[in-house]
């Protein structure tokens, strides 16, 4: 063993496997919840003592942010599909976690694995880090420690002996809330930063104590227990597409299980759509039963999905156990692209000062395969085939899709990614969006125009299968014996002019070999619906200063996927879309920098 040991300090490593998760959402993997449901997000922001996002009027929004000077620098029910939890991120190998062993003596039944985007490993946190220097050099190095990987190695010749032997892979930052930080938010005081202005200097600092509060409401929940519980069945009508995504407007009944909470915010988790919840029954030993969280009514209310297993056995005298899981890959991610974004190179894609690029030798549009186009529309489509790298350009309009439709917004959106791929060979273009729903359906559109041979849809890992549109699966990777979604190689993956993923996803195309700068265009649609650092995990990683950003958002629309109560009142709510509008250029409705589809 200590042979063992003293190899694994020698051995250096390379990069650790990516967790894709579909947000807070696990998928991560906002959506526009007001008008349709996604899989990996609920129709509505949850009701757990908050307002209703997408709802407040512009009047009322209210800005943590201090002003600088702007010259300043699912399944059905009746499914149910062993499924393990691990520590680390398996997920970009496209190999499943390896079973509980049998030596634990605890039986799961558990549902297919969401592919919460963002998000849905469930990755359990470090606890954190015990360093006492408050300076701000010794937080950073204090908050980003790292984690060990392993990975199993082959014999060397085939006479040697069969043994396993586990050699380091990696190491990756593993982002631990630094002490004093963790000391401030046990007293329920705010961190200094967050009372600072936002500004280049603070940038990093800002949101990474934002996010840090969200990880100590986490762990603060992680052993919350619902002790004694009797479950009752409820059934409900819902729209098919709901489960299986097939984009018809057929109803089912389905039968979920109904507890309640406590109403008051202090003593319960704030819960969101797609996060784990376990059933133990009190008197069958370790067994217990996994299910996810459908929507919570009422601030009290939970509707959970279990499966077959749980229904099979289920009794309205039985009394459970009740406990939470939540997803932490996609606030690791989010650290990693906000300490990305604060290269100085990136400066004008988060504070911009000089307007995205003029190419004067770009054609007008002579003629759009959408006949219906008004002028606002026709307007703006000019204006995304004219620009050229940064810093990013504003479409306010509504969220891109209505039900399984493109609104106003997608259809500029899809004829504008139909015009560049007609345009030149040369581009390569990524679409983006908060969820899986808007992915589809925008995909579906630019399909019409688009060969299967020449655009690619990239699906967190575990997305289940059965949940993606027929028509989009034919774009898709999927490696049957693994049963997860994957990106193909890089040459191949380099090939596509057209790819769609969710902004936690696209990740994976970094961890592929993709380069900021590969892209020539970014779609990031919908963008008003998650925060600010979720966006990030796109651009930080694959722009740079030659790459064209789009940014599209819905007046008044905020993430829903806040749990912190410090987060929600310090600007995690509010989006990239959001601030950069109410930067001057833009507030000032220069041209240059946004449109606005009002008809």
């Amino acid at each position: 063993m200590s042979a063992l040991f003293e190899l694994l300090r020698r051995i250096l490593g390379f990069k650790e496997e990516d967790g894709d998760h579909h947000r807070h959402g696990n998928e991560p993997e906002g959506t526009n919840h007001s008008q349709s449901f996604d899989p990996i997000r609920p129709t509505s922001e949850l009701n757990l003592g908050r307002t209703g996002f997408g709802r407040t009027p512009s009047s009322h929004v209210t800005y943590p942010f201090k002003a600088v000077p702007s010259g300043s620098p699912k399944p059905f029910p009746s499914v149910s599909k062993p499924s393990t939890a691990t520590s680390g991120d398996p997920f970009v190998s496209g190999t499943k976690p390896p079973p509980i062993s049998a030596h634990t003596n605890q039986i799961i039944a558990k549902l297919p694995r969401p592919s919460h985007e963002p998000s849905s490993s469930r990755v359990q946190s470090p606890s954190s880090s015990k360093a006492t220097s408050h300076t701000p050099v010794a937080q950073e190095r204090s908050a980003r420690q790292y984690k060990l990987v392993l990975r199993a190695v082959s014999p060397v010749s085939p006479n040697q002996q069969k043994e396993t032997v586990y050699v380091q892979k990696d190491t990756s930052p593993v982002y631990n809330i630094p002490k004093d930080i963790e000391d401030l938010m046990k007293r329920g005081i705010v961190p200094g930063v967050l009372q600072k202005p936002l500004s280049p200097s603070t940038y990093r600092a800002y949101f990474a104590a934002l996010l840090y509060a969200e990880d100590f409401y986490i762990e603060k929940w992680t052993d919350f227990i619902l002790k004694d519980v009797t479950l009752e069945l409820h059934q409900l009508t819902i729209d098919k597409n709901i489960r299986d995504h097939d984009f018809s407007r057929e109803k089912v009944c389905a039968t979920f299980v109904k507890f309640k909470m406590d109403s008051i915010p202090e003593r319960r988790p704030f819960l969101l759509s797609r996060d784990f919840v376990f059933a133990k029954p009190l008197d069958k030993g370790e067994t217990q039963f996994q299910g996810f969280v459908y929507r919570v009514e009422k601030s009290s209310i939970v509707l959970a999905e279990f499966g077959d297993d749980f229904h099979s056995q289920h009794h309205s005298s039985s009394r459970y156990n009740i406990s939470f899981s939540f997803n932490r890959v996609c606030l690791k991610r989010a650290h990693q692209a906000v300490e990305a974004a604060t290269d100085p190179s990136f400066r004008n894609f988060l504070f911009p000062e000089c307007p995205p690029g003029r190419d004067l030798f770009a054609l007008p549009c002579l003629y759009f395969s959408n006949d219906g186009l008004n002028s606002e529309q026709r307007s703006a489509i000019h204006q995304i085939l004219t620009l050229k790298g940064s810093a990013p350009f504003l479409m306010e309009g509504p969220l891109c899709t209505n039900g399984l439709h493109l609104s106003r917004t997608g259809i500029v959106v899809s004829e504008a990614v139909s015009q560049l791929y007609q345009r030149s060979k040369d581009h390569r273009i990524l679409v983006a969006a908060p969820i899986n729903k808007t992915c589809d359906v925008l995909m579906r559109n630019l399909k019409k125009e688009i060969p299967d041979s020449e655009i690619f849809r990239a699906n967190a890992a575990f997305r289940e299968i059965h949940v993606v549109p027929g028509d989009i699966l034919t774009s898709c990777l999927y490696k049957e014996e693994s049963e997860c979604f994957a990106c193909p190689q890089l040459e191949e993956l380099q090939r596509f002019k057209v790819i769609f993923s969710t902004f936690v996803s696209s990740f994976r195309l970094q961890n592929e070999g993709i380069k900021a700068g590969h892209f020539s265009h970014i779609f990031l649609v919908d963008a008003s619906s998650t925060s600010e650092p979720e966006a990030m995990i796109v651009l930080a990683n694959l722009a740079n200063k030659d790459t064209t950003v789009i940014v599209t958002g819905a007046q008044g629309n905020r993430s829903g996927w806040v749990r912190s109560p410090i987060a929600r009142g310090n600007g995690l709510r509010i989006s990239y879309f959001e601030r950069l509008k109410e930067f001057t250029p833009c507030k000032n409705l220069d041209p240059a920098f946004i449109a606005r589809l009002t008809a």
